[in-house]
C-alpha cells in the first residue's frame, strides 16, 4: 500500500507541477490587466455583500488508512460550520461535501448536506472541477449564497498536510502591481472580456485546491503505511526475541530434567 501510494503521489505532484504555471499566469493576467485600467469595471463574482447565506464545502477521502488525514479535516469543517451557524444560522449555511468520511461525520452531527460528491481518488479531472465551480458560481451569481468557502488539506510535503480554509467566492482582486505599465488591447469591450476570464480564473482554482487536496490525501496515507511498515517490523523483531527467549527456556529445562534423572541413576 505505501508504494501503491508512493506511485500516486508522484504521478499527482506532477499533474500539480505541470497546471501550476498556468493557473499562476491566468491570474497574474487578469491581475495584471485589472490593475492597467484607468475606469472601474463591474464584475459580479467579485461583488462583496453582506453575508447572509453561506455555501461550505469540505474535502476528504473514503477510506482510512492515512493518519489523521481525515480526522484533522472533519474538526474544521465543524468548526466552520459552527461558526457560520451562530452568526446566520444553521439553516443558511449550505453544505457540500467531497468524501465518505466527512459525509459520515456530518450525518453524527445532524447537519444537512445539500449534496455529496464522489471522492477525488476515485474520480478527478477538470470536468469535475468546472462541474463544482460553475455550480458554486451559479449559486453566488444568483445570490442564493453570498459566500463559498472550501475547505482542504493543504500539501507541505508528504509527512505534513495543513488543514486550510479559503474563500473562493466573491473573488479577489486586489492588485500588487510591480511598478510596470502594461497596455492591453481586448475585443468586443472590457467588461466582456474580464467576466469571460474570471470564470476560467475560478475554475483553475477550484482544479489547483482539488489536486492540493488529493496530493496530500496520497501524502498522508504514503507516510501512514510508512510507519505502519516500520511498526510492523519492529513488532516481528520484539516477537523473534520472546520466541527464542521461551525456546532457549524450554531447552534449558529439558537439559536440567536430563541432567538431573542422569545424576539419580548414577546414585
Amino acid at each position: 500500500m505505501k508504494m501503491v501510494s508512493a506511485a500516486k503521489l508522484k504521478k499527482t505532484e506532477g499533474i500539480t507541477t505541470r497546471f501550476l504555471p498556468y493557473k499562476n499566469k491566468l491570474s497574474e493576467a487578469l491581475a495584471n490587466y485589472l490593475g492597467s485600467l484607468e475606469g472601474g469595471v463591474s464584475i459580479p463574482l467579485a461583488k462583496h455583500r453582506e453575508v447572509k447565506r453561506v455555501a461550505l464545502m469540505a474535502f476528504s477521502s473514503s477510506s482510512g488508512l492515512c493518519g489523521v488525514y481525515n480526522s484533522s479535516i472533519c474538526k474544521l469543517f465543524k468548526q466552520v460550520y459552527d461558526e457560520y451557524a451562530n452568526s446566520i444560522g444553521a439553516e443558511n449555511v449550505v453544505v457540500f461535501l467531497v468524501g465518505k468520511k466527512v459525509n459520515d461525520y456530518a450525518k453524527k452531527f445532524g447537519i444537512k448536506v445539500e449534496k455529496q460528491y464522489a471522492p477525488l481518488a476515485e474520480e478527478m479531472s477538470y470536468d469535475i472541477a468546472t462541474e463544482i465551480s460553475d455550480t458554486m458560481v451559479e449559486l453566488f451569481l444568483s445570490q442564493k449564497v453570498d459566500r463559498v468557502e472550501l475547505i482542504f488539506n493543504h500539501f507541505k510535503n508528504a509527512g505534513v498536510q495543513v488543514p486550510s480554509r479559503e474563500v473562493v467566492l466573491p473573488l479577489k482582486t486586489e492588485v500588487q502591481s510591480d511598478g510596470s505599465s502594461l497596455d492591453y488591447i481586448v475585443e468586443p469591450d472590457k467588461e466582456s472580456f474580464v467576466n469571460n476570464l474570471i470564470p476560467k480564473v475560478i475554475r483553475t482554482n477550484f482544479y489547483s485546491i482539488m489536486l492540493d487536496t488529493l496530493t496530500a490525501e496520497h501524502g498522508a496515507r504514503m507516510t501512514a503505511m510508512h510507519i505502519a511498515s516500520d511498526n510492523a517490523d519492529q513488532l516481528s523483531q520484539e516477537l523473534k526475541i520472546l520466541y527464542n527467549k521461551a525456546r532457549q527456556n524450554v531447552i534449558t529445562n529439558e537439559l536440567i530434567d536430563i541432567v538431573g534423572g542422569a545424576e539419580a541413576l548414577n546414585g
